[in-house]
């Protein structure tokens, strides 16, 4: 979007009562005099910056001047603008509508966060809740004859599940092995 659209997108918000007092346009007007190249000439600056009209007509004719000279005006502008009022520049609708994302289009670090969101932590639970279903489906086959050495390996590892969930394992491999 050419800074021209978005200048006549900001012309309401501007213009509006209250967003720019007479010290700030002034100072955007005096920068847009001395910046190279020079965007206002002396005799525009002086027209612009008459005590005598109020400042929404002098506002309104600045915008209007700035977008019949061109593109490179009113990026000056603009720039002028950040500098001299940061926060109203941040709150402008044509930053705000540069700042929302496509809603089509995936936002890559967003994604990545959605899928790292739980940490290590989780995925080692969940690891150990596969290799622990793996074990105790493979103790339990019927065609496999290794409960003893199970019952060694579910004896000796206390600090890998917990002693509850140890508990019922013991128990229920013993009730299988005197099946």
């Amino acid at each position: 979007q050419s800074y021209c659209h978005r200048l006549q997108h900001d012309m309401y918000f501007l213009t509006s009562t209250s967003r720019l007092n007479e010290q700030v346009v002034d100072k955007i007007i005096l920068q847009l005099n001395r910046v190279y190249p020079q965007i206002l000439t002396n005799e525009e600056a002086e027209k612009f910056r008459n005590p005598k009209a109020s400042l929404h007509t002098r506002l309104s004719g600045l915008l209007k001047h700035l977008q019949k000279k061109g593109d490179r005006h009113c990026q000056e502008f603009y720039r002028a603008l950040q500098i001299n009022a940061e926060e109203l520049f941040n709150d402008l609708p044509s930053r705000k509508i540069l700042k929302t994302p496509d809603p089509t289009e995936i936002d890559t670090d967003k994604e990545q966060y959605m899928l790292n969101d739980r940490g290590p932590v989780f995925f080692l639970a969940c690891f150990s809740m596969a290799a622990g279903l793996a074990l105790f489906w493979y103790c339990c086959n019927s065609e496999t004859r290794v409960i003893g050495r199970a019952r060694r390996i579910l004896g000796f590892s206390p600090i890998i599940i917990g002693r509850h969930v140890r508990n019922i394992c013991m128990l229920y491999l013993e009730d299988m092995s005197r099946n």
